[in-house]
């Protein structure tokens, strides 16, 4: 689905607020959409109503300096992640999270921007965004916010910093709840998934940006040899066409091994959606090296059957509108000049970004 069907959601539920208001974006963007939004944070600024925004200071970097300036008039509290330097510029904040009250909350793919506008079919990309109507867990992903909101200036030395992101952890009541900080390592979302791909018979995922490491490709083929059905729908239009590029060197090998590969047609894909057995994982992560351990990213697993069923609806609905990859036209397709171009996308992707950024984080 695309932005026409949950940003009025979204924006209903900023003007319902009468407490609080705390919003976590990547791309901000000084378009239709993002004026929406300003409007509607001034609006309930004025009313009384705590306002936080937390912006990456990369991914809104084209937002003019001014723009802002109205909400922090109106009481609003703004603050930029990780402001830019190049000795910490890979370490980005991507997660996309909006809570309000501490009583209701969202979280998926979707930033703030006129591209995410329509129904992802004739106009605007593919995204989705989830939303949580449990009090408890809203409040949960509100102290997320906290953390990553007094830590986004990057003051603090680097130890002290990594400390406070590591002191977040699904507590046994939410045990969905994965937030995801730079590292080298599996993070917890990893080893959640990992652990569900292991029992599964089935895996139905939905993402923009895929390189499954070696371990990921086992355990989809271990479900397969076990009589199960693994399906990914992969984009067709892309983004960031170099990470699209880079993920084509894996085609081959999931086909062979039984994996079916979808391309969705119409618009760019930019949903996440992780259907494993009868859990759902959703959120802001791709399944690439750069959100698994270089990102703040958030993710949330869902097991009760209305989720899983929704869940397993959109993906059936998605379905419909993409082509499958067959082996023999896609080998045809791959000819030296192609195969040349995915191998060093991959290499820049999988190899360059993470070198980069793990040494900034130390």
């Amino acid at each position: 689905m695309g932005g026409g069907k949950f940003y009025p959601v979204l924006l209903a539920a900023i003007a319902a607020a009468r407490k609080s208001i705390e919003l976590e974006i990547y791309i901000y963007a000084n378009d239709k959409i993002g004026s929406q939004f300003l409007e509607a944070l001034i609006a309930a600024a004025r009313r009384g109503v705590r306002v936080r925004l937390l912006l990456d200071a990369f991914g809104s970097l084209t937002l003019p300096a001014g723009f802002l300036t109205p909400l922090k008039q109106a009481g609003g509290e703004v603050r930029i992640f990780n402001p830019l330097r190049f000795s910490r510029f890979g370490v980005r904040n991507h997660r996309k999270l909006l809570v309000c009250d501490r009583q209701t909350a969202f979280i998926g793919g979707a930033n703030i921007a006129d591209c995410h506008s329509g129904d992802g079919i004739t106009q605007g990309w593919f995204d989705l965004m989830a939303k949580i109507e449990n009090a408890g867990l809203a409040a949960q992903l509100s102290d997320e916010f906290e953390l990553t909101f007094s830590s986004a200036d990057f003051k603090q030395g680097r130890l002290r910093r990594l400390r406070a992101f590591r002191r977040f952890r699904p507590k046994a009541s939410a045990p969905q709840i994965f937030a995801i900080h730079p590292g080298r390592g599996a993070s917890s979302f990893q080893r959640a998934l990992h652990q569900e791909l292991l029992i599964a018979h089935n895996a139905d995922i939905i993402v923009p940006y895929f390189l499954p490491s070696r371990r990921f490709r086992k355990m989809l083929r271990q479900i397969i040899r076990r009589g199960g059905r693994v399906r990914l729908i992969l984009p067709a239009l892309c983004d960031v066409p170099v990470a699209r590029a880079a993920g084509l060197i894996y085609y081959a090998r999931l086909l062979r091994a039984g994996v079916e590969i979808y391309e969705y047609q119409p618009q760019i894909l930019h949903a996440k959606l992780c259907i494993v057995g009868e859990k759902v994982f959703a959120g802001s992560s791709n399944l690439d090296v750069r959100s698994l351990n270089m990102n703040y990213e958030l993710m949330l697993r869902f097991a009760d059957k209305a989720t899983v069923g929704s869940a397993k609806e959109i993906f059936t609905e998605a379905l419909k509108h993409c082509r499958r990859i067959e082996m023999e036209p896609f080998s045809q397709s791959q000819h030296f000049w192609q195969r040349w171009k995915n191998y060093w996308a991959h290499f820049l992707v999988a190899r360059i970004d993470p070198l980069i950024a793990l040494r900034h984080i130390g």
